[in-house]
Protein backbone atom coordinates (compact mmCIF):
# COMPACT_ATOMS: atom_id res chain seq x y z
CA UNK A 1 0.00 0.00 0.00
CA UNK A 2 1.25 3.44 -0.87
CA UNK A 3 -0.04 6.93 0.01
CA UNK A 4 0.44 9.98 -2.21
CA UNK A 5 0.29 13.69 -1.44
CA UNK A 6 -1.67 15.45 -4.18
CA UNK A 7 -2.03 19.18 -4.82
CA UNK A 8 -4.74 20.54 -7.07
CA UNK A 9 -6.36 23.71 -8.29
CA UNK A 10 -10.03 22.95 -7.72
CA UNK A 11 -11.42 25.97 -9.57
CA UNK A 12 -12.30 24.00 -12.69
CA UNK A 13 -13.79 20.93 -11.01
CA UNK A 14 -17.10 19.92 -9.47
CA UNK A 15 -15.34 18.91 -6.28
CA UNK A 16 -13.13 16.04 -5.24
CA UNK A 17 -15.46 13.07 -4.93
CA UNK A 18 -16.85 11.28 -7.97
CA UNK A 19 -20.41 12.14 -8.91
CA UNK A 20 -22.84 11.43 -11.70
CA UNK A 21 -22.43 14.79 -13.45
CA UNK A 22 -19.47 17.10 -13.92
CA UNK A 23 -15.73 16.45 -13.90
CA UNK A 24 -14.20 15.87 -10.46
CA UNK A 25 -10.68 15.52 -9.09
CA UNK A 26 -11.27 11.88 -8.23
CA UNK A 27 -12.59 11.07 -11.71
CA UNK A 28 -9.43 12.56 -13.19
CA UNK A 29 -7.12 10.72 -10.79
CA UNK A 30 -8.86 7.42 -11.53
CA UNK A 31 -8.59 8.00 -15.27
CA UNK A 32 -4.85 8.61 -14.89
CA UNK A 33 -4.30 5.51 -12.77
CA UNK A 34 -6.32 3.41 -15.20
CA UNK A 35 -4.15 4.66 -18.07
CA UNK A 36 -1.09 3.62 -16.05
CA UNK A 37 -2.44 0.08 -15.70
CA UNK A 38 -3.17 0.22 -11.98
CA UNK A 39 -5.46 -2.61 -10.82
CA UNK A 40 -9.06 -1.61 -10.07
CA UNK A 41 -11.77 -3.30 -8.04
CA UNK A 42 -15.42 -2.21 -8.24
CA UNK A 43 -14.56 1.00 -10.05
CA UNK A 44 -11.70 2.17 -7.82
CA UNK A 45 -8.02 1.25 -7.36
CA UNK A 46 -7.63 -1.72 -5.02
CA UNK A 47 -7.55 -0.55 -1.38
CA UNK A 48 -8.31 3.05 -2.37
CA UNK A 49 -9.28 5.79 0.10
CA UNK A 50 -8.77 9.56 0.23
CA UNK A 51 -8.18 11.94 3.13
CA UNK A 52 -11.42 13.80 2.54
CA UNK A 53 -13.85 15.41 0.14
CA UNK A 54 -13.50 19.02 -0.92
CA UNK A 55 -16.37 21.00 -2.39
CA UNK A 56 -16.55 22.30 -5.94
CA UNK A 57 -13.99 25.08 -6.38
CA UNK A 58 -11.93 24.17 -3.30
CA UNK A 59 -8.22 23.46 -3.78
CA UNK A 60 -5.72 21.33 -1.87
CA UNK A 61 -2.02 21.21 -1.11
CA UNK A 62 -1.88 17.86 0.69
CA UNK A 63 -4.91 15.85 -0.31
CA UNK A 64 -3.86 12.27 0.36
CA UNK A 65 -4.87 9.18 -1.59
CA UNK A 66 -3.74 5.65 -0.83
CA UNK A 67 -4.12 2.36 -2.71
CA UNK A 68 -2.23 -0.78 -3.72
CA UNK A 69 0.46 0.68 -5.97
CA UNK A 70 3.40 -0.98 -7.70
CA UNK A 71 6.90 0.04 -6.62
CA UNK A 72 7.55 1.89 -9.87
CA UNK A 73 4.65 4.31 -9.31
CA UNK A 74 6.48 7.40 -8.12
CA UNK A 75 4.77 10.81 -7.92
CA UNK A 76 6.55 11.76 -11.14
CA UNK A 77 5.16 8.64 -12.88
CA UNK A 78 1.71 9.37 -11.43
CA UNK A 79 1.84 12.87 -12.93
CA UNK A 80 2.54 11.55 -16.39
CA UNK A 81 -1.17 10.77 -16.75
CA UNK A 82 -2.57 13.76 -14.84
CA UNK A 83 -3.45 17.25 -16.10
CA UNK A 84 -1.43 20.25 -14.95
CA UNK A 85 -4.15 21.21 -12.46
CA UNK A 86 -3.54 18.03 -10.41
CA UNK A 87 -0.04 17.10 -9.23
CA UNK A 88 1.30 14.32 -7.01
CA UNK A 89 4.46 15.47 -5.20
CA UNK A 90 5.26 13.09 -2.33
CA UNK A 91 4.60 9.49 -1.29
CA UNK A 92 4.98 7.06 1.59
CA UNK A 93 4.84 3.31 2.10
CA UNK A 94 2.01 2.55 4.53
CA UNK A 95 0.67 -0.65 6.15
CA UNK A 96 -1.87 -2.74 4.27
CA UNK A 97 -4.58 -1.71 6.73
CA UNK A 98 -3.89 2.01 6.30
CA UNK A 99 -7.00 4.08 5.53
CA UNK A 100 -6.44 7.61 4.23
CA UNK A 101 -9.77 8.81 5.63
CA UNK A 102 -9.97 7.15 9.05
CA UNK A 103 -6.26 7.30 9.97
CA UNK A 104 -5.98 11.08 9.57
CA UNK A 105 -5.42 12.61 13.02
CA UNK A 106 -5.66 16.24 11.94
CA UNK A 107 -6.81 18.28 8.98
CA UNK A 108 -5.99 21.95 8.44
CA UNK A 109 -7.96 24.19 6.11
CA UNK A 110 -6.98 27.76 5.23
CA UNK A 111 -9.31 30.43 3.88
CA UNK A 112 -8.04 33.60 2.21
CA UNK A 113 -10.78 36.11 2.97
CA UNK A 114 -10.53 39.36 1.06
CA UNK A 115 -11.56 41.64 3.89
CA UNK A 116 -10.11 45.17 3.81
CA UNK A 117 -13.12 46.46 5.78
CA UNK A 118 -13.32 43.75 8.43
CA UNK A 119 -12.44 44.58 12.04
CA UNK A 120 -9.56 42.23 12.90
CA UNK A 121 -10.23 42.20 16.64
CA UNK A 122 -13.88 41.28 16.18
CA UNK A 123 -12.86 38.52 13.76
CA UNK A 124 -10.25 37.16 16.18
CA UNK A 125 -12.73 37.19 19.06
CA UNK A 126 -15.25 35.28 16.92
CA UNK A 127 -12.60 32.68 16.08
CA UNK A 128 -11.83 32.21 19.77
CA UNK A 129 -15.51 31.76 20.56
CA UNK A 130 -15.94 29.19 17.80
CA UNK A 131 -12.87 27.20 18.88
CA UNK A 132 -13.31 24.18 21.13
CA UNK A 133 -15.86 21.39 21.12
CA UNK A 134 -19.32 22.42 19.95
CA UNK A 135 -22.30 21.01 18.13
CA UNK A 136 -22.01 22.79 14.78
CA UNK A 137 -25.39 21.60 13.45
CA UNK A 138 -26.19 25.15 12.31
CA UNK A 139 -22.99 25.28 10.25
CA UNK A 140 -23.51 22.23 8.03
CA UNK A 141 -26.25 20.50 6.02
CA UNK A 142 -25.18 17.20 7.64
CA UNK A 143 -27.48 15.60 10.19
CA UNK A 144 -24.80 13.44 11.81
CA UNK A 145 -21.22 14.10 12.88
CA UNK A 146 -21.91 17.72 13.76
CA UNK A 147 -20.09 17.70 17.11
CA UNK A 148 -16.50 18.72 16.44
CA UNK A 149 -13.52 19.90 18.47
CA UNK A 150 -11.71 22.50 16.39
CA UNK A 151 -9.25 25.35 16.63
CA UNK A 152 -9.84 28.50 14.61
CA UNK A 153 -7.44 31.43 14.23
CA UNK A 154 -6.89 34.40 11.96
CA UNK A 155 -4.13 36.81 10.98
CA UNK A 156 -3.97 39.85 8.74
CA UNK A 157 -2.07 39.68 5.43
CA UNK A 158 -2.56 43.00 3.64
CA UNK A 159 -6.13 43.10 2.34
CA UNK A 160 -6.76 39.51 3.40
CA UNK A 161 -7.70 37.79 6.62
CA UNK A 162 -6.06 34.37 6.58
CA UNK A 163 -8.30 32.05 8.58
CA UNK A 164 -7.07 28.63 9.69
CA UNK A 165 -9.38 25.85 10.90
CA UNK A 166 -7.86 22.71 12.43
CA UNK A 167 -9.73 19.58 13.56
CA UNK A 168 -9.67 15.83 13.29
CA UNK A 169 -12.40 16.05 10.67
CA UNK A 170 -14.99 18.44 9.26
CA UNK A 171 -18.66 18.19 8.39
CA UNK A 172 -19.77 19.38 4.97
CA UNK A 173 -19.39 23.13 4.37
CA UNK A 174 -18.38 23.63 8.01
CA UNK A 175 -15.28 25.71 7.29
CA UNK A 176 -17.04 27.90 4.73
CA UNK A 177 -19.94 28.62 7.08
CA UNK A 178 -17.58 29.37 9.96
CA UNK A 179 -15.79 31.87 7.73
CA UNK A 180 -19.12 33.38 6.69
CA UNK A 181 -20.04 34.08 10.31
CA UNK A 182 -16.61 35.47 11.19
CA UNK A 183 -16.80 37.83 8.21
CA UNK A 184 -20.32 38.97 9.11
CA UNK A 185 -19.30 39.74 12.69
CA UNK A 186 -16.11 41.46 11.55
CA UNK A 187 -18.09 43.69 9.17
CA UNK A 188 -20.71 44.49 11.79
CA UNK A 189 -23.46 42.71 9.85
CA UNK A 190 -24.05 40.43 12.84
CA UNK A 191 -23.49 41.04 16.53
CA UNK A 192 -20.98 38.83 18.39
CA UNK A 193 -23.91 37.60 20.47
CA UNK A 194 -25.19 35.81 17.34
CA UNK A 195 -22.65 33.08 18.08
CA UNK A 196 -24.65 32.05 21.14
CA UNK A 197 -27.63 31.38 18.85
CA UNK A 198 -25.51 29.72 16.17
CA UNK A 199 -23.92 27.31 18.65
CA UNK A 200 -27.20 26.70 20.49
CA UNK A 201 -29.47 23.71 20.20
CA UNK A 202 -32.22 25.45 18.20
CA UNK A 203 -31.97 25.21 14.40
CA UNK A 204 -31.51 28.48 12.53
CA UNK A 205 -33.38 29.17 9.31
CA UNK A 206 -34.53 32.04 7.15
CA UNK A 207 -32.65 35.32 7.75
CA UNK A 208 -30.88 33.78 10.75
CA UNK A 209 -29.50 30.90 8.68
CA UNK A 210 -25.81 30.71 7.84
CA UNK A 211 -24.85 30.57 4.16
CA UNK A 212 -21.42 29.22 3.18
CA UNK A 213 -18.67 31.55 2.02
CA UNK A 214 -17.41 31.18 -1.55
CA UNK A 215 -15.38 27.98 -2.12
CA UNK A 216 -12.54 29.31 -4.29
CA UNK A 217 -10.50 30.96 -1.48
CA UNK A 218 -10.40 27.69 0.53
CA UNK A 219 -7.52 25.20 0.48
CA UNK A 220 -6.96 21.89 2.26
CA UNK A 221 -3.55 22.82 3.61
CA UNK A 222 -2.41 19.75 5.53
CA UNK A 223 -3.44 16.27 6.67
CA UNK A 224 -1.50 14.65 9.53
CA UNK A 225 -0.93 10.90 9.80
CA UNK A 226 1.01 9.92 12.95
CA UNK A 227 3.97 7.71 12.16
CA UNK A 228 3.76 8.19 8.38
CA UNK A 229 6.76 9.87 6.79
CA UNK A 230 6.19 11.19 3.30
CA UNK A 231 9.17 11.44 0.97
CA UNK A 232 9.11 14.37 -1.41
CA UNK A 233 9.79 13.58 -5.05
CA UNK A 234 12.15 16.49 -5.80
CA UNK A 235 11.48 16.52 -9.54
CA UNK A 236 7.72 16.26 -9.12
CA UNK A 237 7.73 18.95 -6.42
CA UNK A 238 9.80 21.37 -8.51
CA UNK A 239 7.53 20.86 -11.50
CA UNK A 240 4.45 21.31 -9.33
CA UNK A 241 5.74 24.65 -8.04
CA UNK A 242 6.48 25.88 -11.57
CA UNK A 243 3.06 24.84 -12.87
CA UNK A 244 1.12 26.48 -10.05
CA UNK A 245 3.27 29.59 -10.19
CA UNK A 246 2.30 30.00 -13.84
CA UNK A 247 -1.36 29.59 -12.88
CA UNK A 248 -0.92 32.19 -10.12
CA UNK A 249 0.60 34.73 -12.51
CA UNK A 250 -2.19 34.23 -15.03
CA UNK A 251 -4.78 34.94 -12.36
CA UNK A 252 -2.94 38.01 -11.16
CA UNK A 253 -3.09 39.35 -14.72
CA UNK A 254 -6.80 38.50 -14.95
CA UNK A 255 -7.45 40.28 -11.65
CA UNK A 256 -5.66 43.36 -12.97
CA UNK A 257 -7.79 43.34 -16.12
CA UNK A 258 -11.02 43.05 -14.13
CA UNK A 259 -9.74 45.75 -11.79
CA UNK A 260 -9.25 48.12 -14.70
CA UNK A 261 -12.91 47.65 -15.62
CA UNK A 262 -14.00 48.40 -12.07
CA UNK A 263 -11.63 51.29 -11.44
CA UNK A 264 -12.03 52.87 -14.86
CA UNK A 265 -8.29 53.15 -15.49
CA UNK A 266 -7.45 55.05 -18.67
Amino acid sequence: MRAFRVAYDGSGYRGFQRQSHGETIEDTIFAGLDALGIEFDDGAPVGYAAAGRTDAGVSARTQTVAFDAPEWLSPRAFNSELPASIRAWASADVPDDFHATHDAAERRYRYFLHAPAVDDELARAACRRLSGEHDFHNFTPDDDGTVRDLSMSTRRADAFLVIDCVAGGFARQLVRRLVSVVEAIGRGAREPSFLTLALGSDPLSGPEGIAPAAPEPLVLLNVVYPGVEFETDDDAFATTRKIFDRRRRRRLATARVVGSLVDGEP
